[in-house]
């Protein structure tokens, strides 16, 4: 009797084990969308490509695993499944989440320092650089010259 429930026990932790383990697959489910045609699909990687998560705001929708990107991958194939446009698609977006969702905003008065500045930094770092490089050079002739001068007159 007391081997039997000794099997018992193991059988059950065995069973316990399995069902943790099919449990925790779910958390790495991939999302199983289903598309008319190899287009629409292509069309909604583009698409989810061009925008942001809001959770992890350096990766696009489409390579995110945050639980947002999920709902919001879900909110753009069923909009791209009703016929909506691209432009449609991401103007609601825009409209519940601003232009923060959009991986690529547009170029306007408020975003260009977003799209100008670094090169307005590299700019700056570069004539920074050529002033430094011609301050030496400058230093470096009138050293020289001096030394030449101070040859001479010992000679």
């Amino acid at each position: 009797m007391n081997a039997q429930l000794s099997n018992g026990i193991r059988l059950l932790r065995y069973a316990a084990t399995i069902a943790l383990f099919l449990v925790s697959l779910s958390a790495f489910a991939v999302d199983t969308l289903t598309f008319t045609d190899a287009a629409e699909e292509a069309r909604f990687q583009k698409l989810t490509s061009e925008l942001r998560c809001l959770v992890c705001q350096n990766q696009n929708l489409a390579d995110s695993d945050a639980g947002l990107a999920k709902d919001l991958r879900q909110e753009v194939y069923e909009q791209l499944r009703s016929g909506k446009s691209n432009a449609e698609i991401k103007q609601y977006l825009v409209s519940r989440y601003s232009e923060f969702v959009l991986y690529d905003p547009p170029v306007k008065s408020a975003t260009w320092l977003l799209w100008f500045g670094p090169l307005l930094a590299a700019a700056i770092g570069g004539l920074v650089i050529a002033l430094i490089v011609r301050r030496r050079a400058l230093g470096t002739h009138v050293a020289v010259a001096g030394a030449a001068v101070d040859d001479k007159e010992d000679w």
